[in-house]
């Protein structure tokens, strides 16, 4: 068989084993590193023989370069900002403070009980010293802890891995050229980062202005641009001074993200994609390129080395530079046991590898052995335990609450109410300036805007919301609204007021992600009015055993009625909208409306006229009267179940 064509068939079952082992994670809701080591050992020398990247020579390290300057860009390109000068204290200190105790306690680990000579230890500590934005940002978004602790793992996992890598590099150059001078180790580490930066911040705004005025360009062209101007400053940065570059790509992705360029989330999202293609190739490449002899041969100390470093080295590190930070116990007990390593310690450490095989030099192969063998047990240990330490400690993410809602009328405006009752955040669109005056009046935040801006969604806050709800007058631009908002920002929940689908498709399948608001053909018009003329009642009920099953009938046969709309949800201490597909339990609080139609007059002479619509403790609303014929479907619907 030709060479071309191995070097093809290789690139072909690599893509194919990242791509599925990506599948296969997110299927299984675990970090998708366990199958790509897992994939890439098997496929490997050292298993079925099937995928050889020492085919690929020196363009594997072309690969790496490049494909790490794409990782960690769009990892810049992803940081919040405004989340990270939250924790900027604590971020300063992991990338500083942190390095140094990393360095030296790895390096002591190392030498220790894997018995490397000191030079060696160091440079396996200075390989470990990052923690991979690849493997934090998947695990973040499964987890879903509080945002301060989410916010401190993303930003030391982008901006540690250019310090790991450009501290890696001046640990081999002492190997290789036996110079220790801390001065000049320091003096290197400072000029590489301050060129990288200052290349990264001069041509993220360059790209950023070029964008906001290149208005003749396609929308896929300005992604690929925005790719060529991040590897032709990584490029540039690497010219002018070795290793400077990666931190030329994390700087630039920062400032770009910071420039506000014209859909930005659009751009996000291709570097996204791009990413995970990125590190299903490389993690396939370079985990199959592993010896499994050698991670054997480092024997028993490799693993204490390995323990030391997540259960000693780790914690001592966080603590110390969290001490004045706010966080509390059990967020820097969460943040100490998160630091998995990713592909900036794989990629780097197989490069050195084969530098210092080349120079002679003993250790190669185990010190690569040793950094993915830290990289596996780190992964699968914390990765597969993220989501119970979470939950023991009481971190999972309240972020996922509150809602934007696009439409003020009195139905919107009374929900948007009850979920700032509860100490939630919610915010209305409207681009009536009268239906906005209602709701400043009424004291609620309101943006004078379509929600087709992107920038007032994302100033809105929309990304840190569990609902996104539109229930403007107009059933076709609430679908349209929502479709496009659960494709650019994915919330928990999307929801809309909107006609069946004449063809009968569901509109609450996975394909659309967009679920019925409140109950289908909900009356918009109606219900406003009955809101307007105090024609209502609202109540709550609550779903108890061994009722539960009867509760529903009745409840669903006053919807049928057009008597009551359920709106909200509370459950386990959560607040959420009501959507015509959602499946009641036991423990429910239903939060409705109830028509009234008592005469107003009436009302007002049993003083029961209110000013302003409360939740009343009303009768379980399994009193409230229905008709003999709904009666009669209540009672046929539980008797059958």
């Amino acid at each position: 068989m030709e060479m071309p064509f191995d070097i093809t068939l290789l690139i072909v079952l690599t893509v194919i084993a990242g791509i599925g082992a990506q599948v296969l994670a997110d299927y299984l809701k675990i970090p998708g590193i366990v199958f790509l080591l897992l994939f890439g050992i098997l496929l490997g020398p050292d298993g079925f023989g099937l995928l050889h990247p020492s085919l690929l020579g020196d363009g594997l390290e072309v690969i790496v370069s490049l494909s790490v300057a794409l990782i960690l860009f769009e990892g810049g390109l992803n940081l919040e900002l405004k989340e990270l000068d939250k924790v900027s204290g604590s971020l300063r200190n992991l990338v500083t403070i942190g390095t140094l105790v990393t360095l030296i306690g790895g390096g002591i680990a190392a030498h220790a009980f894997s018995e490397f000579p000191w030079s060696i230890s160091f440079l396996y500590a200075a390989l470990v010293v990052v923690t991979g934005p690849t493997v934090i940002g998947p695990l973040l978004k499964q987890v879903e802890v509080e945002r301060s602790v989410a916010a401190l793992l993303e930003g030391e996992g982008v901006l540690i891995d250019p310090v790991g890598a450009i501290l890696a590099v001046l640990v081999l150059d002492v190997i290789l050229n036996g110079d220790a001078d801390p001065l000049r180790l320091i003096a290197g580490l400072s000029i590489r980062l301050g060129i990288g930066s200052a290349i990264g911040a001069l041509g993220g705004w360059m790209l950023g202005y070029f964008l906001k005025r290149a208005h003749f360009l396609s929308e896929d062209l300005k992604n690929l641009v925005v790719l060529a101007g991040l590897w032709g400053l990584f490029g540039l940065a690497q010219e002018i001074r070795g290793e400077s570059g990666l931190m030329a790509t994390v700087v630039a992705g920062i400032v770009l993200r910071a420039s506000d360029v014209p859909d930005e989330r659009l751009l996000r999202r291709f570097k996204g994609q791009l990413t995970i293609l990125a590190v299903s190739v490389l993690f396939i490449l370079l985990a199959a390129d592993l010896s499994i002899a050698s991670v054997i041969a480092l024997g028993w100390g490799s693993l204490v080395t390995v323990a030391i470093l997540m259960f000693l080295v780790r914690p001592i590190n966080v603590w110390l530079c969290t001490i004045n930070s706010g966080l509390n116990w059990r967020q820097k007990l969460f943040v100490s046991w998160i630091g998995p390593k990713g592909i900036v310690s794989a990629s780097v450490a197989s490069l050195f590898s084969i530098l210092l095989t080349d120079r002679g030099i003993n250790g190669g192969d185990s010190i690569k052995a040793l950094v993915f063998l830290t990289i596996i047990l780190t992964v699968v240990l914390q990765g597969l335990t993220a989501r119970s330490v979470a939950k023991i400690l009481g971190l999972m993410s309240t972020k996922a609450t509150g809602a934007v809602i696009v439409g003020s009328n009195p139905l919107s405006r009374l929900i948007a109410r009850l979920f700032k009752e509860r100490g939630e955040s919610v915010v209305i669109l409207d681009t009536n300036p009268e239906a906005c005056e209602q709701a400043e009046r009424e004291d609620l935040p309101v943006f004078l805007s379509s929600a087709l801006d992107t920038e007032v969604l994302e100033e809105a806050g929309l990304a840190s919301m569990g609902t996104f709800l539109a229930m403007t007058s107009n059933g076709e631009v609430n679908r349209v609204l929502a479709q496009r908002t659960a494709e650019e920002f994915s919330p928990p929940r999307v929801l809309a007021l909107f006609p069946q689908d004449p063809q009968g498709n569901k509109a609450g399948s996975k394909a659309t992600k967009i679920q019925h608001a409140f109950i289908p053909e909900l009356q918009l018009k109606t219900w406003n009015e009955y809101l307007n003329d105090s024609q209502v009642k609202l109540g709550e009920t609550v779903l108890k055993e061994p009722s539960c099953a009867f509760q529903q009938a009745h409840l669903q046969a006053l919807i049928r009625s057009g008597d009551l709309v359920p709106l909200l949800i509370e459950r386990k201490q959560q607040l959420l909208v009501v959507s015509a597909t959602d499946a009641w339990q036991p423990g429910d609080v239903i939060i409705y409306l109830l028509h009234d139609p008592k005469p107003k007059l009436l009302k007002r002479l049993s003083g029961s006229s209110q000013s302003r619509l409360t939740l009343e403790k009303l009768p379980t609303v399994e009193e409230v009267p229905i008709s003999s014929l709904a009666l009669e479907e209540t009672l046929e619907k539980v008797s059958a179940e």
